[in-house]
Parts: C-alpha cells; sequence; structure tokens
C-alpha cells in the first residue's frame, strides 16, 4: 500500500494504492485505489479493460462521463457507478471539478453490477442522501490507512455498504412503477409470506389483485429482481428451515405444511436451494 499526494498540470490527488491479500482477491470484496482529486486544467481521463469497478462522487464543479455509447453531463451531487471493463473516459470541464473515487472489485461484483443494472440502476445518479454516500467513502479510506490486522475484512464490509446504498438508490425515475401498482406489489408480497402453505397460481394473484398476470410476472421481477414462483419458494425454504431447528416434525410433514406438493419434491428443491438435505441440515444445528 503506497499513501502519494500528487501535485500536476492537471490534478492535485490524494490517492492510495492498496494491495489486497490473496484471501481477499479470492473471497472478499476488496478496493485496489482509493483517493481524491481537485482539478488544476480540463481534462479528460480515458480507460478500458480494466478489472475494476469505479465509483466516484462529484464534490463540486461539472464534467462529462461517456460509458456505454451514452454520454452523462455531472455536476456537484452527483455519482458514477460503473464496470471499467467497458470503455469510458470521464472529463472535466472548465468550471473545474473535486471528486472522491474509489477503484475495486472482487469475485461477486459481476453479479452485484448486473443485479442493480436490472433494478434499473444508472451510470450516473443523483443520491437522496449524499451525506451516506460521503461517510462511506470516508470510511473506506479511513480504514485502507489502518494497520488494523482484519483490514481487508472491515474494507469487504464496508464496500458491501456502499453496494447497499447503490441498490438503494438503484431505481431510475423513468423506470419507476406508479405509486398505486407498487402498493399492489408490496400486498401481493404480503399475502405470498402470510399464505406460502396454500396452492397458489398466477391466475388467482392476477385475479385477487385486479393485474394482468402477464404485466404481473414482469413488474414483479423488475421489482424485486426474482420471479414470483422464485419468491415463493424462498419464502417456503425458510419456514422449513425454522421448522427443521426449531421442532422435531418430521421432515415429510414440514415439506406438506410449508406448502411443497409431496415430500419428494420438498426434498429435491431444499437440496438445490441450500446444496444439502434437509436431515444434514437438522443435524448441523
Amino acid at each position: 500500500m503506497a499513501d502519494a499526494l500528487f501535485h500536476g498540470e492537471l490534478v492535485n490527488a490524494n490517492r492510495m494504492l492498496y494491495t489486497p491479500s490473496e484471501f481477499a482477491k479470492q473471497n472478499l470484496l476488496y478496493i485496489q485505489e482509493i483517493g481524491e482529486l481537485a482539478a488544476q486544467k480540463s481534462h479528460k481521463s480515458q480507460r478500458e479493460n480494466l478489472a475494476s469497478y469505479l465509483f466516484f462522487i462529484v464534490e463540486s464543479g461539472h464534467g462529462t462521463l461517456q460509458y456505454d455509447a451514452n454520454l452523462y453531463n455531472l455536476a456537484a451531487g452527483d455519482c458514477v457507478f460503473i464496470d471499467c471493463h467497458k470503455p469510458y473516459y470521464h472529463e472535466s470541464s472548465h468550471d473545474l471539478w473535486r471528486l472522491r473515487w474509489v477503484h475495486f472489485n472482487g469475485s461477486t461484483m459481476p453479479g452485484i453490477e448486473e443485479k442493480y443494472r436490472e433494478r434499473g440502476g444508472q451510470p450516473v445518479l443523483h443520491p437522496t442522501q449524499l451525506h451516506d454516500f460521503n461517510l462511506a467513502w470516508e470510511q473506506l479510506f479511513s480504514t485502507a490507512q489502518s494497520r488494523d490486522h482484519v483490514r481487508d475484512m472491515e474494507l469487504n464490509a464496508e464496500l458491501a455498504q456502499l453496494m447497499t446504498l447503490l441498490l438503494a438508490e438503484s431505481w431510475h425515475p423513468e423506470q419507476r412503477q406508479a405509486a398505486s401498482k407498487r402498493e399492489s406489489l408490496d400486498d401481493l408480497r404480503t399475502y405470498l409470506d402470510e399464505h406460502y402453505p396454500e396452492r397458489i397460481t398466477l391466475d388467482q394473484l392476477a385475479a385477487k389483485f385486479f393485474i394482468n398476470k402477464y404485466y404481473l410476472t414482469r413488474i414483479f421481477k423488475d421489482t424485486y429482481g426474482q420471479s414470483i414462483n422464485q419468491y415463493l419458494q424462498e419464502v417456503r425454504i425458510t419456514h422449513a428451515k425454522q421448522l427443521l431447528r426449531f421442532t422435531k416434525k418430521p421432515i415429510e410433514t414440514i415439506g406438506l405444511e410449508c406448502g411443497f406438493k409431496s415430500a419428494e419434491y420438498f426434498a429435491r428443491v431444499f437440496k438445490q436451494t441450500e446444496g444439502i438435505s434437509g436431515r444434514a441440515y437438522r443435524k448441523m444445528w
């Protein structure tokens, strides 16, 4: 790890290069570089095929981002989250900007970035709670400078918190559902939470909540990132695990009580979901 204050014709930058452990590279989210800069002149920074993800905050000034064949205008209060494997550049305007940035990576990042995009997340966002993002960056910068022996684990948790903030902000305004539709979806999900032991069909849900079943299928997945059947199965498996741990009921009975049509089907789904049988899961606890 190196900590350097860089003074140049283009920028003044306080940056830290970070070398994660092999354990972190294989198992955690980890930072590669973190810093802040003040542009001294209008300039362009261009990259492609970089094994990294980039998040930055525009503290002041203006600039542009070219990414994924689109050009975005940036101003104070905007944040950027992009996959640096793709070509991109960002450029300060004559109203010179100040940025805070972090380059990071991890084996789970492709899935996280995909989930962000599935939820409607855009490369550029203007958070409602920018303060939270600044706090997240400050914590990352502070931890990266520390000599704590569990620093990589702490950075992993802090990057996960940054990703949580980004996912919470990931709905693009043009892709938000009308409030009434969102309320219907919340009611529908509550219904699934409460009626999971019953036989539930898409036709029944569409009739109960007065939504076309094809439209319902699409907006549920757009909103929650999984199909109705996937969510219902997740609820059933969660309740089955509770019964396996905290009761002595036979496994076959538990499957039927949680809405699975047969003991065999329950056994198959449980193993696919948890990687072990219901009997093995019970013995673990």
